[in-house]
């Protein structure tokens, strides 16, 4: 069935600008009979379409740099690295170490690492050509949406993105996964991710699981109950870790787990 909304290309930063233009709609005559803000304007072109002044543009931007945090963690590998690295953290019995600034850090640079296509082709399609003042404001917000909605659609299970349809009420109304608006793809990414992160983390958490039942099971033989089994058997999983270079081995998965 054709779809019979429109695609949406919004992107967070074009629903800012609509915010702005619809309170410039308001204050706009009063502050033109002012005259002392002259250079917040919109113009309307000869083909229909509007152009707004440098003041709004950059007010506009000011404005979305406040959505970047949740940017990076809802539509990138961010969300997904640091539930594992979370989960690798409890299994090995290591409450503080690596701390979260730490393990913080490492998430972002592998995210960015992860991320970095899609942040070039992004750059690429929409950043410079609109330094190059070769496309509008707006084209330029819809066409960075691009290549980060590919990137989510690569990673989201068909299985939640039909329930948000569903729940949106939307069901038989896409024809293709790409006319999914962004008020569907980003929960339906969200939930596939949580659901990537705990699969990922379970396959992590079984040898240490099996190392902490070993060492329990052998100091009750041995009628040691009053020691601890997680004082034992911490030493013997850093170990397994380091002998298995752990790091490079969890870093890798994720990062393939993207098809890096």
């Amino acid at each position: 069935m054709v779809s019979t909304n429109p695609r949406r290309p919004s992107f967070l930063l074009y629903l800012l600008l609509t915010l702005l233009i619809a309170l410039m709609s308001v204050s706009g005559p009063a502050a033109a009979d002012v005259g002392g803000l002259s250079a917040i304007k919109v113009v309307t072109t000869d083909e229909g379409t509007q152009e707004y002044s440098v003041t709004l543009q950059i007010l506009a931007l000011m404005t979305a740099f406040t959505f970047i945090p949740a940017m990076l963690m809802m539509m990138t590998s961010f969300t997904r690295i640091i539930i594992v690295f979370s989960i690798l953290r409890q299994a090995m019995g290591l409450q503080q170490t690596p701390n979260n600034q730490i393990i913080i850090g490492l998430t972002l640079f592998l995210t960015f690492f992860i991320m970095s296509p899609v942040l070039n082709t992004a750059n690429e399609q929409a950043l410079q050509p609109y330094l190059a003042e070769e496309i509008t404001l707006q084209e330029a917000a819809a066409k960075a949406g691009e290549p980060f909605r590919e990137f989510m659609l690569g990673q989201i299970r068909e299985e939640d993105m039909g329930l948000f349809i569903r729940l949106a009420g939307d069901e038989g109304q896409y024809e293709k996964a790409e006319d999914v608006p962004y008020s569907i793809l980003l929960p339906s990414f969200v939930t596939s991710e949580l659901k990537t992160a705990f699969q990922i983390g379970f396959m992590i958490f079984i040898p240490f699981l099996i190392i902490d039942m070993v060492v329990a099971s052998v100091l009750m033989a041995m009628g040691m109950m009053m020691l601890s089994p997680m004082i034992i058997s911490l030493p013997f999983k850093i170990m397994l870790f380091v002998l298995v270079d752990g790091w490079s081995l969890i870093m890798g998965t994720l990062a393939a787990s993207f098809g890096v």
